[in-house]
């Protein structure tokens, strides 16, 4: 088996396309989107890492087990993010609320 070569000019294409969502990346931390900055932020990641893993890495032109492997493990991944984001959404205004008092009880 040959490796694939990959032209220059898909490098340059990838490199332009990862500088761009880097832009975004910094013009979304400066908007307040509130619930969604998290999601947002993590969605502009995923691309990026896509972009990366695709083509960097050369998964794109990889065989087929090791494209399987690669997509059990971004499935994985989805998993773990969900649970967290999960705990983050239900976590409500009125535990933090509560903090500060446990806290000076502490200290006292």
């Amino acid at each position: 088996m040959s490796e694939h070569i990959v032209p220059p000019k898909i490098y340059v294409g990838i490199f332009i396309s990862l500088m761009v969502l880097t832009a975004a990346t910094v013009g979304a931390a400066y908007v307040n989107l509130g619930a969604m900055n998290i999601v947002v932020a993590l969605g502009i990641a995923s691309l990026k890492a896509t972009l990366v893993v695709l083509y960097f890495m050369h998964a794109r032109y990889s065989p087929k087990r090791t494209q399987l492997v690669i997509i059990c493990a971004v499935f994985w991944l989805a998993i773990m993010l969900a649970l967290t984001l999960s705990d983050y959404a239900t976590r409500g205004r009125e535990g933090a609320a509560k903090r500060p008092a446990v806290e000076v009880l502490r200290i006292c």
